[in-house]
């Protein structure tokens, strides 16, 4: 596998860690020691996979070593996880969770406005 194909997928990863996860630091390496513990075990070894393979990648001897379809579908894995929703999606989300915390808080209120009534003996 290319160098600078291997390369391209590393610096993909970690601006979608650094976007989705606000990982700090220069490289996926960086990247995964700040905010590598927040993504699934699975995915942290893929991660870890792409950065060997990245630096097996600089040197020919080594870069023989590389299994390109491995490497493709840890690359593939992390890109799934990662990849951001879409400004819809977002939004809907956030709407439904806004209707649902003003639902949970009238629910609530009503409940505790009924308790407090049958407890002063007006129902």
């Amino acid at each position: 596998m290319n160098p600078h194909t291997l390369h391209q997928m590393a610096e993909r990863v970690a601006g979608l860690m650094e976007e989705r996860l606000g990982a700090k630091g220069q490289g996926l390496r960086a990247k995964l020691d700040s905010r590598g513990r927040v993504l699934p075990r699975k995915l942290r070894a893929e991660a870890e996979l792409l950065v060997e393979s990245t630096a097996r990648a600089q040197n020919p001897r080594l870069a023989r070593q590389i299994d390109p379809e491995r490497a493709a579908a840890a690359y593939d894995a992390l890109v799934r996880h990662l990849a951001p929703l879409g400004n819809g999606a977002r939004r809907r989300r956030y709407a439904l969770n806004l209707v649902a915390t003003v639902v949970f808080v009238i629910m609530f209120t009503g409940g505790a406005v009924l308790a407090l009534m049958a407890w002063r003996g007006y129902l």
